[in-house]
């Protein structure tokens, strides 16, 4: 499905060099406010100007106006990304609750941050999990989905948005051409 806009946060796509603990940390620290040292200045990523207190997101700095153009309806402040998109589309495109292993498996993330990414929006109220680790999407957690559905897409949530619906076909595809090569062992 063709995207109309990639104005939301996004993280890094080398964030597989980091190793988990300075992962985790930069994870923990995002959205937090940062003063510029004495006589220093930083920039707001989205607008270049200089300022003297920004918000941080995995070292780029916005300012608080930038931040609050980069949230989505219904996110209630909480900066949204494709990852998140893929979490609650998948909540919300099953019939039967998916498990938790199955869900960090199809966002289109690190494993791990897939695990923070969960553990957080659950911690939020976007998703609930039960006992067994199957996971359900909360009224919260679908407004804050067609929140970032209309950002990125201009429409309604629909499962052809979710990575894991794209990778299925190409998957298919593999699982095709495997079957139709003879096996050499």
């Amino acid at each position: 499905m063709q995207k109309k806009s990639d104005f939301i946060f996004s993280y890094p796509p080398n964030l597989q060099e980091l190793d988990l603990a300075t992962m985790v940390s930069m994870y923990r620290d995002r959205g937090e406010p940062r003063k510029a040292a004495a006589g220093k200045y930083l920039a707001c990523s989205l607008t270049r100007k200089l300022l003297k207190d920004a918000k941080w997101w995995f070292g780029l700095y916005y300012s608080q106006a930038a931040w609050d153009e980069l949230l989505t309806k219904g996110s209630e402040g909480y900066p949204l990304t494709e990852a998140e998109l893929n979490v609650l589309g998948l909540l919300a495109a099953t019939e039967e609750p998916p498990h938790r292993e199955y869900v960090e498996k199809n966002i289109g993330v690190l494993p791990k941050l897939a695990y923070l990414i969960v553990n957080d929006i659950k911690q939020f109220g976007f998703i609930q999990e039960d006992e067994s680790g199957f996971l359900m999407i909360t009224p919260r957690g679908e407004r804050a989905l067609q929140g970032i559905a209309r950002r990125l897409y201009g429409k309604r949530f629909t499962p052809e948005m979710l990575v894991a619906y794209n990778h299925s076909d190409e998957l298919k595809r593999d699982d095709e051409e495997r079957n139709d090569q003879a096996t050499l062992f």
